[in-house]
């Protein structure tokens, strides 16, 4: 607005004193001074050829108040084994520096053998929290030697959610289900600066882009790679960004006004920031926390909380004292406790009445849980054993129909050989994780790049699917990505089957089914009932042979 100093300190002021009734912080997080000169070489403001003008950028942030206003944003973080994934997330939440011996990551392994190989197997969790003046959430700030997640979210009105993801190909299909269970808003791509972009570096790129999630790309390790191959690594990268499978637009963030700026646009699904970053001599670590600061979500109406409930269960867990808690996210709705919802499907496609005892956000306890939100849930009267990933909750008032058979619009990304009826894949759709089989497609067979129309048939047990929904299929190298078109119910199914079979049913008289052109006579049985007989051994001839029949 080319305010001058005195004019630029005066509106923040302002600013400020209108907020203070809103229980809000204002915070100039960067501000830069600049030389302006007028195209005839004098300015309205001063009889000098030129004046100086400040610019800036504020952060305005509610206080902390209720744990169910807090600000949510679920970051992914993928990358190729060895990347260094764990370990920046251990220095960005514990605030504590690497020894380049794996001394970070140590706090976030779920299992003894992980902390043994170094090497995650399973989808973890972490998260980090951001106070209304924009520092982080550390155990100094709060005067304590440790911090709970409990101290982060009452004193942070944003938190961001890692979902630190596993990098070994062996744990792929984990991958997967984390990136599309857990509906991310951006994912973080890891690279390993003196490896390079090697392994499933290019394949979790794939499944970002596949997904329409943002990326943002952390190269690491640059205190031990030299310089040459740091340059090489950044070259390769570059070159794939701009590829026509990813047209993307990278931009390396260096100082603070490039990473305010790139923020404020990173809605665009075409550019793509990319840091370097050291996780032992801390280079790099402060413009990636000031970009995760200002990042705000991009889910504008993805979430409706005056929708029915619809909740998608990740994780179950069977807890003492507590009995059966599920978690996962709220695509539309509000749960309240003591809410009666509906779960399923079981085996046999049925939803069975529940009820919600508590409600937990980031392990505190809380009395509602809002749409776009990650949640728990402690169930009564319900066994653990009778809970899978993939199931979902609903409102009463949605009349849910589990499916095995539907439709979608396929995209083929990459497969060696051709795709044809019968051909089995894993299947990924939201929460929903099984193999399927097609049954028919538009085209003969399909080859990388092929669009169809295809149906699939779950395997094991039937889903609960909503039209318009993105998957992904996979099967060892073979990749592909599709949208659900239609939804074929049992009853639905059971009259296409019958009529493939070329079997058609008398509804008037309630007669069994009959082949078309069978010859058929009527007789009495002895208790008054008529008797249908089949003659197929016809003495005529066939009919000819036509493009119908």
């Amino acid at each position: 607005m080319n305010l001058s100093p005195e004019e630029f300190n005066k509106s923040v002021e302002n600013i400020r004193k209108a907020l203070t009734p809103q229980n809000a912080d204002v915070t100039v997080l960067h501000q830069r001074n600049s030389l302006t000169t007028s195209s005839n070489g004098s300015t309205s403001q001063s009889t000098d050829s030129s004046s100086p003008y400040v610019y800036g950028h504020v952060l305005i942030r509610r206080k902390p108040g209720k744990v169910e206003d807090m600000m949510e944003i679920r970051i992914c973080v993928v990358g190729n084994v060895d990347a260094g994934k764990s370990t920046l997330l251990g220095v960005l939440t514990k605030d504590v520096l690497d020894d380049g011996r794996g001394k970070a990551r140590v706090n976030l392994f779920r299992h003894k053998h992980e902390i043994e190989s170094g090497r995650t197997s399973s989808v973890g969790l972490e998260i980090m929290g951001f106070s209304s003046t924009g520092e982080t959430i550390t155990p100094s700030l709060l005067g304590k030697a440790k911090l709970t997640w409990d101290d982060i979210c009452s004193t942070a009105p944003k938190v961001l959610t890692f979902l630190d993801l596993a990098g070994h190909e062996k744990y792929l299909k984990t991958t997967v289900f984390g990136m599309t269970g857990s509906s991310p808003d951006f994912v973080m791509l890891m690279i390993g600066s003196n490896a390079g972009i090697i392994g499933m570096t290019k394949e979790h790129l794939g499944l970002a882009l596949a997904l329409n999630v943002p990326v943002f790309i952390v190269i690491t390790k640059i205190d031990m790679c030299p310089k040459n191959v740091l340059e090489g690594t950044i070259n390769q990268l570059t070159k794939i960004l701009k590829s026509s499978g990813c047209r993307k637009i990278p931009i390396f963030l260096n100082t603070v006004g490039d990473v305010l700026v790139t923020a404020g646009n990173f809605v665009s699904e075409r550019v793509c920031p990319i840091f370097q970053v050291s996780n032992v001599t801390g280079d790099g670590l402060d413009l990636l926390k000031l970009f995760l600061n200002v990042l705000h979500a991009n889910s504008a109406g993805r979430y409706d909380s005056k929708q029915p409930v619809e909740f998608d269960i990740t994780d179950t867990f069977s807890v003492p004292g507590v009995g059966t808690v599920v978690s996962g996210t709220i695509i539309t709705g509000s749960v309240h406790v003591g809410d009666q919802l509906m779960l399923g499907p079981d085996s046999n496609g049925h939803f069975v009445p529940t009820m919600i005892k508590s409600i937990q956000r980031k392990r505190v306890n809380v009395p509602i849980a809002l749409a776009g939100q990650s949640a728990s849930f402690a169930l009564k009267k319900v066994k653990r054993s009778s809970i899978r990933k993939g199931m979902v909750m609903l409102s009463k008032t949605v009349h849910a129909n589990a499916v095995y058979e539907f439709e979608a619009e396929i995209l083929v990304l990459y497969h060696s050989t051709t795709i044809s009826k019968k051909y089995q894949a894993m299947l990924h759709c939201g929460p929903v994780r099984q193999t399927a089989k097609i049954l028919t497609m538009d085209q003969q067979i399909l080859r990388t790049g092929d669009r169809a129309f295809v149906r699939f048939r779950f395997i094991q047990h039937p889903e609960y699917l909503k039209i318009g929904s993105r998957l992904l299929f996979r099967e060892g190298r073979t990749k592909g990505v599709g949208k659900v078109t239609r939804l074929f119910t049992e009853s639905e199914v059971a009259v296409q089957h019958a009529l493939s079979k070329g079997v058609t049913h008398d509804k008037h008289k309630g007669q069994a089914p009959v082949a078309p052109g069978a010859i058929t006579s009527t007789a009495t049985n002895p208790d008054g009932r008529k008797a249908r007989r089949k003659f197929n051994n016809r003495t005529d001839p066939p009919p000819p042979y036509t493009e119908k029949s």
